[in-house]
């Protein structure tokens, strides 16, 4: 079976790279022209604290992938999962199945266009980067958790699992969406220390004020999540409950879920998020609006408000706009608006 992985950027290529290097056939299709070219020259570098390796692996561009796809590994940007899955679609062979190793709500997305039944859910926690064509940074490990949508066991998700057990170790949940949308609600945090030219571990750090802040943020689309049936579960240094507890005023729970993170980002090579690295070195549209505009429209229509929210969604794109540059001025307006 060839595994198709679609993005072969950070996470897509890391995944990519360890499942070819394992042996499988895997087959990388990424729009960046030079990226593919630089791979099928010299092979796809990951480089990570303890060295650098290359694998050979066959790279296409989306405009000559064929049919019949079996595993498909969708690892594009939250706002290029609809261009994807008209490439994908007319592609998918009809016992395939579409896992989303994604940011974001995209099963949504993806079940609604090949049906539930092919669809897989997949929370992915490792740090990656790209770095350059041919080239991706493996930034630390973290949780990867599989899933049915509707919760059930089955065979293919455990075979998924130990398919990718070369990747990092695998889990299969009966809740897969608390946990992707457990990562969804702690993003906005991490969204929140790219307004700033500092490591994720420096913002967390700051003040009480701005942890206030950052707690705040995230019970803002926890209270989305809840609203919409969602359990959230706990995972690397997120823990909801630590989350809820701060909201209340436990000092210590908000002083103990900033530590967390704090020392998860530390023993990481990767120390900013990718938010930060498609602003400040890439210079290009984050995935920002798409993910956390997504939160806004369920809460829209759940008849819940977002504020603190809102004004990040626009601060970002201030930024990807040049209208802004980043300071820790941002960190303070977001503090004022809570």
């Amino acid at each position: 079976m060839t595994i198709t992985v679609f993005g072969a950027g950070a996470i897509g290529g890391i995944t990519g790279a360890a499942l070819a290097r394992a042996g499988h056939d895997v087959l990388l299709v990424d729009k960046a022209e030079d990226h593919v070219a630089a791979i099928n020259t010299g092979g796809l570098t990951i480089e990570g604290r303890d060295g650098a390796y290359s694998v050979r692996v066959r790279a296409i561009t989306p405009d000559t992938l064929g049919p019949g796809l079996d595993l498909v590994l969708l690892a594009v940007k939250s706002q290029d999962t609809p261009a994807a899955l008209q490439v994908l679609v007319p592609r998918l062979a009809e016992p395939g199945a579409i896992v989303s190793m994604q940011n974001g709500l995209n099963e949504e997305l993806i079940a609604a266009a090949v049906g539930e039944r092919r669809t897989v859910g997949c929370l992915v926690n490792w740090a990656a980067d790209w770095t350059a064509p041919g080239r991706i940074l493996h930034g630390g490990e973290g949780a990867l958790v599989l899933g049915e949508l509707d919760g059930r066991r089955s065979a293919r998700v455990d075979a998924l699992a130990k398919l990718l057990e070369v990747v990092a170790p695998t889990r299969v949940s009966d809740n897969i969406l608390g946990y992707t949308w457990a990562k969804h609600v702690y993003g906005a945090l991490l969204v929140a220390t790219a307004v700033v030219d500092a490591h994720v571990y420096e913002v967390v750090e700051r003040s009480p004020e701005v942890q206030g802040m950052l707690i705040a943020l995230v019970m803002e689309s926890v209270a989305v999540a809840e609203a919409a049936g969602i359990r959230l579960e706990p995972f690397d240094e997120y823990d909801p409950a630590d989350y809820r507890a701060a909201a209340r005023g436990d000092v210590a729970a908000r002083e103990r879920a900033m530590t967390v993170i704090a020392s998860h980002y530390r023993a990481h090579t990767k120390t900013k998020t990718g938010i930060w690295r498609d602003l400040a070195v890439r210079r290009r549209k984050t995935e920002v609006g798409a993910l956390l505009g997504a939160t806004v429209t369920k809460a829209t229509r759940l008849g819940l408000a977002m504020p603190l929210t809102e004004r990040l969604i626009a601060m970002i794109a201030d930024l990807e706009a040049g209208r802004r540059v980043m300071t820790w001025d941002n960190v303070d307006e977001l503090v004022r608006h809570r």
